[in-house]
C-alpha cells in the first residue's frame, strides 16, 4: 500500500513528514479548531480527489482525539479520496478485551468497530494484544503491526553495557526473551500481582549474580509507572545499579515520568507518543510496514 498524501492530525506532523518522505509522497493540510461552544471545525486545505490518503494520529489520550479523527476520515471520503487509511503509532482501547464484571463495555471491540467503519486499513506499533491473538480478531480491515523489539534491542546494544533485561511479568517472557537475545544479554521476568490501577505488588525471581550488570526494565507501555517504580525500589534495596526503563509507548499518567526520574531511573521510549524520553525511532519501520500492506482495490 503506497499513500500519495499523508495528513497529520494535530501533534503528528513529525511522523507524517517522515512517512511522506519515505514514500516519496506529499503532506496535506488540515485545519482543526474548536468553536466557542466546544464543537469541532475541520477543513482540508488539500485536494483529496482520487488520492490514496493516510491520516496519521497516535491515540494516546484518545477521548480528545477520536471524534475529530472520525470527522476527518468521513470528510476525506466525501471529498473523493480513493482510500483512507490510518497510521496510529499508538493504538488505544486495547486494555478492556473482555467483560470482567457484569455490565462492562468491551471497549476494544467498540473502538475497533468505529475505526473499521471509517478507515480502509490500519498500521500501528505493538498494540496491547493480551487476550486477542491478532488485530484481525476485532478489526474488519487490513492491518499491519510493527514490532519494536528489535529496535529496542538495538538501542540497548548501543547504549547499555552489560545489560540485564527484566520483563514485567511471566506473560511478557516470550517478548522479553526476544529483546534479550537480540541485545545479546541475559534476562529474567518479574512476578506481578495487580490489585488496582495504582496498586501493584512485585517480586523478583531468579535475579542471580547481577554484579557489574545494568538492569534494563522493558515493557510495552508505561502508564502509571507503578510496576517499574516498585521494581526500581526492589533493585535499589539489593544494591543493584540504577536501572534503565525502556518502553514502546510512554503514556506517563499524572507524575509517572517525574517519579521514575526521581527514583534514579533513566527512561527511554519509542517515538510512538511524543515525549522528552523518545530515543528509539519507529518511523522507518512504520514506513516499511505501510509499503508491504495489502489493501483490496475495492
Amino acid at each position: 500500500m503506497t499513500a500519495s498524501i499523508f495528513i497529520a492530525m494535530p501533534g503528528n506532523e513529525e511522523a507524517a513528514g517522515a512517512l511522506a518522505q519515505a514514500h516519496g509522497a506529499t503532506t496535506g493540510q488540515l485545519e482543526l479548531r474548536a468553536f466557542p461552544d466546544g464543537e469541532s471545525y475541520l477543513r482540508f486545505g488539500t485536494d483529496l480527489s482520487r488520492q490514496m490518503l493516510a491520516i496519521v494520529c497516535t491515540l494516546d489520550r484518545p477521548n480528545d482525539k477520536i471524534l475529530s479523527l472520525l470527522f476527518a476520515a468521513a470528510t476525506a471520503r466525501e471529498l473523493g479520496a480513493a482510500k483512507v487509511g490510518l497510521v496510529a503509532p499508538y493504538l488505544a482501547y486495547m486494555r478492556q478485551d473482555r467483560r470482567f464484571k457484569p455490565g462492562e463495555a468491551v471497549t476494544s471491540r467498540e473502538v475497533a468497530q468505529l475505526l473499521s467503519n471509517s478507515f480502509d486499513w490500519l498500521v500501528t506499533v505493538d498494540p496491547h494484544l493480551h487476550r486477542y491473538g491478532s488485530l484481525g480478531e476485532i478489526y474488519r480491515i487490513p492491518t499491519s503491526v510493527v514490532h519494536a523489539a528489535s529496535l529496542m534491542a538495538g538501542w540497548i546494544r548501543s547504549n547499555v553495557a552489560d545489560a540485564l533485561i527484566i520483563g514485567p511479568d511471566s506473560e511478557s517472557e516470550q517478548w522479553v526473551s526476544t529483546v534479550a537475545k537480540d541485545a545479546g544479554a541475559p534476562y529474567t521476568v518479574l512476578e506481578k500481582i495487580r490489585r488496582g490501577d495504582r496498586d501493584v505488588e512485585i517480586s523478583i525471581r531468579n535475579l542471580g549474580d547481577v554484579s557489574g550488570r545494568t538492569p534494563v526494565l522493558v515493557d510495552d507501555i508505561i502508564s502509571t509507572g507503578r510496576t517499574m517504580l516498585e521494581t526500581v525500589r526492589l533493585l535499589k534495596a539489593r544494591g543493584v545499579a540504577a536501572p534503565v526503563c525502556v518502553a514502546v509507548h510512554g503514556l506517563f499518567a499524572a507524575d509517572a515520568y517525574e517519579m521514575l526520574i526521581k527514583a534514579g531511573a533513566r527512561v527511554v521510549t519509542c517515538n510512538t507518543v511524543r515525549h522528552p524520553s523518545n530515543a528509539i525511532d519507529v518511523h522507518g519501520a512504520l514506513a516499511e510496514a505501510l509499503k508491504t500492506l495489502r489493501v483490496p482495490a475495492n
